[in-house]
């Protein structure tokens, strides 16, 4: 499912985020208040904004509550980062995901409303846009070959069914390699194992499959 994606602070997390975002698909708006970031990546993006985030007035003309996801990647200004991360939410964002650099930084977004804090830079934005490019997609792990390792929660008509009567290897083109349900982890989940409500799925296959699998839970 395509998405509508705001990222403000366009350093080398936010452009990287940026790119990957786009690449899955997904409507990307880059927004700094800094014009040679802006320059940098202005030719990659349909809309690349120069303006200062930490204005409720800016953020207020973007009609905020249309995004499914606002990531603020800013870097070196924390005391900005929250007040976009205040105003975004208070502006009705549904989604806002944050930059932190330590442990007192992420409890400070949390308590202002943060609903996701981001700790690092280059390849965690690969997993970050693949997490957020499916639906229900809990964790990822890049494999060779286009191979990633998912959790993901069970489809809901698989409660009370196995894994054979659901033969998931041939109808979704993914092998379970593991369950997981609260604390507890089923390594070697057998043919017959039946499926529980809560249940996820550790799952190993191609990155298209994994999400069409996901947009059914």
């Amino acid at each position: 499912m395509k998405k509508s994606v705001l990222i403000i602070g366009i350093g080398r997390l936010g452009s990287h985020l940026a790119e990957k975002m786009q690449d899955l698909g997904h409507d990307v708006m880059v927004l700094d208040r800094n014009e040679d970031s802006i320059k940098k990546i202005a030719s990659h993006f349909a809309d690349a904004r120069i303006a200062d985030y930490t204005s409720e007035d800016v953020l207020h003309t973007l009609d905020i509550p249309s995004f499914d996801l606002c990531f603020v990647t800013v870097g070196d200004d924390f005391e900005s980062s929250m007040i976009t991360v205040l105003t975004l939410k208070k502006l009705g964002a549904k989604y806002v995901a944050a930059r932190a650099r330590d442990e007192v930084q992420c409890e400070l977004l949390k308590k202002i409303g943060a609903d996701e804090i981001i700790y690092a830079d280059g390849e965690v934005a690969d997993k970050l846009a693949i997490r957020h490019n499916g639906n229900n997609i809990f964790d990822y792990v890049a494999l060779a070959g286009g191979y990633a390792i998912f959790e993901v929660p069970i489809v809901k008509e698989w409660n009370g069914k196995t894994i054979a009567e659901i033969d998931v290897r041939k109808k979704y083109k993914i092998n379970i390699i593991a369950i997981k349900n609260g604390n507890s982890i089923n390594p070697t989940p057998m043919p017959d194992y039946c499926f529980r409500e809560a249940d996820h799925i550790f799952v190993l296959g191609q990155s298209r499959d994994v999400f069409k699998l996901s947009s059914k839970t």
